[in-house]
């Protein structure tokens, strides 16, 4: 590894992220709320910081390899996640603790969207809008991640992007390809996060709101600048523009590269990924509307349609914005919209989950795996989209969810240690590594009740998720660490 190529990223970073501070420091201005100072704390600390340990190195020329991005995916959240969490400790209000305001920060920037905070309605603006952007800021970082990055480490099945889709991948190192494929995902995701907020604004929201849950919506984040989340507006049309955009979202990023590149939207539908994603969606959509209407949960069929179709796209995408208290209703229906967010969004897009391909390919490996006990001598390929798939790739896939699992289960062993009842553990555990927000129990409304402990083992669990298990775990590998 080369640390004065890590250590120059680093730098960077910090520094870059400094400048983040400045638009809620406008707000700060434009709102008069008094909370300023935070901010001009955090930039110079952050920008003094990152400078410090940039300047020692930035005149060195080295290229970064394979174990030098795994070291920088991980610390482009660990150590932001990090910083963004001074201007909470730094703020009077809402006065958090440490521990709370790395929390709220790490879920803002893994855009899981579980919060601390309760009284969001009597906060300064500037915090509410530094939330809302944390979650928009990650969101790109995840699809540039995605996208760009990910499939050069051959992170867990990642690497299908380029036999799937034939988007802007690279398969060496990085080049100025990577640049302009992060270019032109910039423009698509600003392009979406403008167009979402005219329409939140068009139906009814003030400005200052449009943009804040445009920045969630667009992100899969599921922050909101009120406590009744989406549920505030009180408003069918908000609640529809919401699940469109949030759907949209929730595809693979490449799909709308190719779309924009070639104006074209036959691809869409020519990828397998995107037809199960919508399959998916329809099913669990039909079974939650139903069971409203047969529990009799509401009064009539259009309340059971509106509720179901919001809360199953809000929490399959993984983005958890609400309504109302879904953890209230049947326990098999909040059972299932928790079992749906560990699929999640496609590949390649702000969702979190195991991805929609991956659970595609699990279905389709264990299918074979059937018929060869009926033909043992029959060479049968796992096919997606029409093409084989390599035994690489499907073995990647299957040791993704080994380890998904493993993690899920001992984290959640480890969170009902600290005394929570296992319906609360479970959905805490489930909410946080699928990057959703919402849980069960105790963290159906927020998480601020939960102890210490438990909030700094869901804090790695969104690291978890969010680093698709694999980059954060072989770190703490011997042999990543050998010359």
């Amino acid at each position: 590894m080369k640390p004065f190529a890590v250590q120059k990223v680093l730098g960077l970073l910090l520094m870059l992220f400094s400048l983040t501070m400045l638009p809620p420091l406008l707000v700060s201005h434009l709102y008069q709320d008094g909370t300023a100072q935070p901010f001009i704390g955090a930039l110079v600390l952050l920008l003094g910081l990152g400078a410090l340990i940039w300047l020692p190195v930035w005149q060195r020329r080295e290229e970064l390899k394979l174990r030098d991005g795994f070291m920088v995916v991980v610390l482009f959240w660990t150590v932001l996640g990090l910083s963004g969490a001074l201007p909470f400790i730094l703020s009077e209000q809402p006065n958090l603790s440490v521990t709370d305001a790395v929390f709220e920060s790490v879920s803002g920037l893994t855009t899981t969207g579980a919060t601390v905070i309760v009284g969001l309605d009597d906060l300064p603006p500037s915090i509410l809008y530094y939330r809302q952007q944390l979650q928009w800021l990650g969101g790109m970082g995840i699809i540039v991640l995605a996208v760009a990055v990910l499939p050069m480490l051959g992170i867990g099945g990642m690497q299908l992007y380029r036999a799937e889709t034939p988007g802007p991948m690279k398969d060496s190192k990085l080049t100025p390809r990577i640049t302009e494929t992060a270019k032109a995902l910039w423009y698509i995701y600003l392009g979406l996060t403008i167009a979402c907020g005219l329409a939140y604004w068009l139906a009814g929201m003030t400005p200052f709101d449009a943009i804040g849950h445009a920045f969630a919506t667009v992100a899969i984040g599921g922050f909101s600048t009120h406590d009744a989340s989406i549920g505030y507006f009180d408003s069918d049309l908000i609640e529809m523009i919401a699940v469109i955009f949030m759907l949209i979202s929730g595809m693979n990023f490449a799909l709308h590269f190719i779309a924009w590149n070639r104006n074209n939207l036959r691809g869409y539908w020519l990828d397998s990924e995107f037809r199960f994603y919508l399959a998916l969606m329809g099913a669990t959509t039909a079974v939650v509307c139903l069971g409203l209407y047969l529990s009799g949960t509401y009064a009539g069929g259009y309340d059971s349609l509106t509720q179901g179709l919001f809360h199953t796209v809000s929490i399959a995408t993984t983005t958890g914005f609400t309504t109302t208290a879904f953890y209230d209703w049947p326990a098999f229906l909040g059972i299932l919209l928790i079992f749906s967010s560990f699929v999640g969004g496609c590949a390649g897009s702000t969702g979190g989950g195991i991805k929609v391909i991956r659970f595609l390919l699990l279905i389709k490996q264990g299918l074979r795996e059937i018929e060869r006990l009926v033909h043992p001598n029959a060479q049968i390929p796992v096919r997606v989209g029409g093409r084989s798939v390599n035994h690489r790739v499907v073995d990647a896939v299957w040791g993704f969810f080994s380890l998904y699992v493993a993690s899920f289960t001992l984290m959640y062993l480890a969170l009902a240690a600290t005394g929570l009842d296992l319906t609360t553990a479970f959905s805490a555990v489930a909410a946080s590594i699928n990057n959703l927000g919402p849980g069960l129990g105790e963290v159906g409304a927020h998480f601020a009740d939960l102890g210490t402990t438990a909030k700094w083992i869901l804090c790695f669990a969104m690291l978890l998720g969010r680093l698709e298990v694999f980059t954060l775990l072989v770190l703490l590998t011997p042999a990543f660490w050998r010359p």
